[in-house]
């Protein structure tokens, strides 16, 4: 396959750059940042421009809005205080989060809000870390009265605008049932955000200020926040969500005056942070080291194997499975790995082009991030079109597609 670099082949990576190129000059994909890792070798592809219409360059340290993207990223705070023995798994939340205590629980997911019965046991930390604890995004119950409740006061972002602070978020969140039971069903976002708030409860400190000092600077990423400070505001573009008949290009955000340019009144752990593509790198080659940066110790070889591992039993998962197996119109086919770990999808079948044992996962603003113990591999996309099109999610597609062809064993 032609002379190796870092355990890709050259014809593999000439190949991957076409891939991304063809997008890039298609006028889909305005501009893209890529990483891959591999043998202690980084390969970074930066293409087209910072707008649609033109403008600046993509850089190597262009800053992106992750998205969805955070979550295996903010998980990290919990697992901190998993190893420090301040959180258990199977605790009950009561004490730090009393607005999730003596939980009513719908008689019917799709049912009326008022007809509940009590819940059988309380919340738990696992519950939370699993994204099991009873409220969530959920597709699958698009127009019953809880997903309407959820999306007006507990889910925020695109056009809801921005969050309270997160006590007063907290109480909203807690004047809702439950549609499952807890430890019952896997549904998306909420369980991370809940997480944000629980994480600053037991430290004392704002989740950011944990995150940063227990995981952002002693990996090195300088880059990662939860907004951009005006002397790197000039590095982040805008983000796209073109319109899904036409594909016009509109801006959902733009980079001085938007909801990134100042530090949020809620720290979303869901997807509220911004980063680059070497940032992102350093935190998943640390997970591939089993928790390892250098010769420091992150989090522990168990707390990784915890995250990383499928954490769900098949009744947990049948929702996440219902999403992406039968609905792709909605989730363009992402999201079929068939497992889930502690804040990122775990590839429990072969599927497609990725091993078994792939761990990650992607944002609604065109990002995402993977690595795979089997193939020692990590691998970053980072665009600024939102999947409100095909587009983004069948460039990720291909991005992974011809990256596998790339490994030279």
């Amino acid at each position: 396959m032609g002379h190796s670099n870092g355990g890709f082949s050259d014809t593999g990576l000439h190949r991957l750059r076409e891939v991304l190129a063809r997008y890039v000059e298609s006028g889909k994909i305005p501009g893209l940042v890529a990483l891959v890792g591999r043998g202690g070798q980084t390969h970074v592809e930066a293409m087209g421009t910072m707008r649609h219409d033109g403008g600046a360059p993509m850089r190597r340290d262009t800053i992106f809005r992750m998205a969805s993207t955070s979550k295996p990223v903010t998980m990290a705070a919990a697992m901190v205080l998993l190893d420090e023995c301040r959180l258990r798994l199977d605790d009950p939340v009561d004490a730090w989060l009393p607005e999730l205590a003596d939980r009513q629980v719908l008689a019917r997911a799709d049912g009326p809000l008022e007809d509940t019965v009590p819940a059988r046991r309380p919340i738990t930390v696992r519950d939370l870390l699993t994204s099991t604890f009873g409220l969530g995004v959920d597709l699958t119950l698009m127009g019953s009265p809880i997903m309407a409740a959820v999306l007006e006061r507990a889910n925020y972002g695109g056009e809801t605008g921005p969050a309270p602070d997160p006590d007063k978020w907290m109480r909203s969140l807690g004047e809702l049932p439950l549609a499952y039971q807890p430890g019952q069903c896997w549904q998306y976002d909420l369980s991370h955000d809940v997480l944000g708030v629980l994480v600053a409860r037991v430290t004392g400190q704002p989740f950011e200020t944990f995150l940063r000092e227990r995981v952002f600077d002693p990996l090195g990423m300088k880059d990662t926040a939860f907004h951009v400070p005006a002397d790197k505001i000039d590095r982040l573009p805008p983000s796209y969500a073109p319109d899904p008949q036409t594909g016009q290009f509109h801006v959902w955000d733009e980079a001085a005056s938007g909801r990134y340019s100042q530090p949020p009144a809620f720290q979303h752990g869901g997807g509220g942070l911004v980063s680059t593509a070497d940032d992102y790198h350093a935190y998943f080659q640390m997970l591939l080291n089993g928790g390892m940066h250098g010769s420091e110790r992150i989090l522990s070889r168990p707390a990784v194997e915890l995250m990383t591992t499928n954490r769900l039993t098949p009744e947990q998962n049948a929702a996440r499975n219902d999403l992406a197996k039968n609905n792709v119109h909605v989730s363009f086919g992402q999201g079929q790995q068939g497992g889930w770990g502690f804040g990122m999808a775990v590839r429990t079948y072969r599927g497609d082009y990725a091993s078994v044992g792939q761990f990650g996962w992607d944002g609604g603003t065109g990002t995402t991030a993977y690595a795979d113990p089997d193939k020692q591999l990590t691998g970053v996309l980072l665009t600024q079109v939102g999947l409100s099109t095909p587009d983004p999610a069948r460039l990720i597609h291909d991005f992974w597609t011809t990256l596998y062809q790339a490994i030279d064993d």
